[in-house]
């Protein structure tokens, strides 16, 4: 959320880049900007302002501004996230995923199972979609969470890897690297790492059914608070209906009594 100062340096902002475009922004319809823009973050939409400058041959638009402001979010593409949700869907790799992600690839996973990968992409794709456009229609900043797989040197390396591309934060990936680092050898812990053959081995049935379970957690968790999310947005519309109908009808009762 932008401050009460930098909400009044957005609306100089504002103005400066409608007149740099040649364009001439009413006082009401920059403060309506403002307003839908002071949920995002101050970089963010400084950069979008300066794309508007550079790319736009029309006028300027929430619309357009929104538009860049929520591309630059870190969410990957649909095609990219589909990806990364197939290399999540193998049981010995080790993929960092967005809610988003998560979630689509929930909706998609007996699609997946019953060996329908196009049916899968279809399903994963769409509900992706709709995840990532109400997330970025509320202002929800991307989350970024770790999906284990077997083998603890792929999990390591893919969390090295999203540390690389600003996906998890340093002391994030510091604790994750102790972690990887540092853990027991038994003989569950060789078989999946391969300390054995070289090569990653399939562990025991229980340490299998213990991560099957974690990872069954999370996506139950993300679905709830998923629903949890709905049912809010559900109350906020009933209360916004319910308000709107009593205007009209206290409109239509000072109409009659006129």
């Amino acid at each position: 959320m932008l401050t009460p100062d930098q909400e009044d340096s957005l609306l100089v902002s504002l103005f400066a880049t409608a007149e740099a475009m040649g364009q001439e922004l009413t006082q009401t319809a920059a403060l309506m900007m403002v307003d839908d823009l002071k949920q995002y973050e101050e970089p963010a939409i400084a950069a979008a302002l300066q794309s508007c400058r550079r790319e736009l041959t029309n006028k300027l638009t929430i619309g357009a501004i929104l538009q860049r402001v929520q591309a630059a979010d870190g969410r990957p593409e649909p095609n990219e996230a589909w990806s990364l949700a197939l290399a999540a869907s193998d049981e010995f790799d080790s993929v960092v995923l967005t809610e988003e992600i998560q979630l689509a690839l929930g909706a998609a996973r007996a699609v997946l199972e019953a060996g329908d990968k196009v049916g899968a992409r279809m399903s994963f794709l769409s509900a992706y979609q709709r995840l990532v456009d109400t997330a970025r229609r509320e202002g929800t900043p991307v989350k970024w969470a770790l999906s284990p797989g077997f083998d603890p040197q792929r999990r390591l390396m893919a969390v090295e890897e999203a540390g690389r591309l600003g996906r998890l934060p340093a002391p994030v990936v510091q604790e994750y690297r102790a972690q990887l680092t540092h853990e027991p050898v038994t003989q569950d812990g060789a078989a999946i790492a391969g300390l054995i053959t070289g090569r990653a081995a399939m562990p025991s049935e229980d340490v299998r059914a213990k991560l099957q379970l974690v990872k069954a957690s999370v996506a139950e968790n993300l679905a709830a608070k998923e629903q949890k999310r709905q049912a809010a947005i559900r109350e906020r519309q009933e209360n916004f209906e319910r308000r709107r109908q009593e205007q009209l009808d206290a409109l239509a009762a000072l109409k009659v009594n006129a």
